[in-house]
């Protein structure tokens, strides 16, 4: 699969899933903030599958030649 997520898309994606995998396991936030693993894995792949069929990339733009 080819990256469809700029730099700052990354670092905020595994920012929040760590964040959120944070609160669950201390027990401030329910189960549901194990749902952090999802931002957490498409940010370190580069790769979203929701951009993909959305067609949106973050990456920037190669410069040609």
């Amino acid at each position: 699969m080819k990256l469809n997520e700029g730099g700052v898309d990354r670092a905020v994606r595994i920012v929040v899933g760590l964040a959120l995998i944070a609160l669950a396991a201390t027990g401030k936030v329910g189960v549901w903030g194990y749902i952090g693993i999802v931002p957490l894995l498409t940010g370190i792949a580069g790769v979203c599958p929701a951009y993909s069929l959305l067609g949106i990339s973050t990456c920037p733009m190669k410069k040609s030649g």
